[in-house]
């Protein structure tokens, strides 16, 4: 069963997020924060949008590695260093997104913080899934 996408009309329309997510059934996948670290444990990608792909790729891995695929995500964190730069790169983000992840948007939120674990970080993902 995948995640039911709730978007009520009230609401301002929601641009590359859900309002609400539901889930019945499947099984909850925690994912935890991912940076743009490659295979060895270096941070990868001198820009916003570079490192964001590689989080986004890092997450989707341990997703698929649970048995899960983009759609069953049903809620993603995105915790930038300089929400500004989030905000100026939030087109390219998107494309970025859409490529990786589709159209299936989780329930979504941005949080700025004053850095990651890993200090060359500049933004980390975490998610909740529900995979059958």
């Amino acid at each position: 069963m995948s995640p039911e996408r709730i978007n009520p009309a009230e609401l301002s329309p929601p641009t590359g997020f859900s309002h609400a997510v539901t889930a019945t059934g499947g099984r909850l996948v925690f994912l935890a924060g991912q940076t743009a670290l490659d295979g060895a444990g270096k941070v990868v990608g001198d820009t916003l949008p570079e490192q964001f792909e590689r989080a986004l790729t890092n997450l989707l891995t341990a997703l698929a590695a649970a048995g899960g695929a983009p759609a069953d995500l049903a809620r993603v964190t995105v915790y930038a260093v300089d929400v500004a730069a989030y905000r100026e790169h939030v087109r390219e983000i998107g494309r970025i997104w859409r490529a990786l992840a589709g159209r299936d948007f989780p329930a979504m939120a941005v949080i700025g913080v004053v850095r990651l674990w890993d200090e060359q970080a500049m933004v980390e993902l975490d998610g909740i899934a529900v995979v059958d």
